[in-house]
């Protein structure tokens, strides 16, 4: 059983570097074929789109999906929310508008 462990470590290995060539020369392509026609940008080396690759997953997160942050998280505020008395809610719902600066609720701008 180990045995398997040594041949399958390197063809895993090899697996995702060959996933991360393809990804660059991907990137490398689309941007030679859309940047300068568009927008009139100079050409990216691999390296460059590589570097591309890499800049984006680092600012904007996993390639697809939601990453680990984010699961669960719905689910748990559904039942938070759920376990609120309904006065709860409106102060919730209160301190989100403000904070989003939304202004008062609307109950609160009929009445006056």
């Amino acid at each position: 059983m180990k045995k398997k462990w040594y041949y399958l470590a390197p063809l895993a290995v090899l697996a995702l570097l060959g996933f991360i060539a393809l990804g660059g020369v991907l990137v490398e392509q689309l941007w030679n074929w859309l940047a300068p026609a568009i927008f009139g940008w100079r050409e990216v080396t691999f390296w460059q789109a590589l570097g591309m690759l890499a800049l984006c997953r680092i600012l904007f997160g996993s390639l697809g999906g939601h990453g680990g942050h984010g699961r669960g998280f719905r689910r748990r505020m559904d039942k938070r929310i759920e376990a609120m008395t309904p006065e709860e809610r409106e102060q919730l719902r209160q301190r989100m508008r403000e904070r989003c600066g939304l202004g008062p609720s609307p109950s609160e701008s009929t009445g006056q």
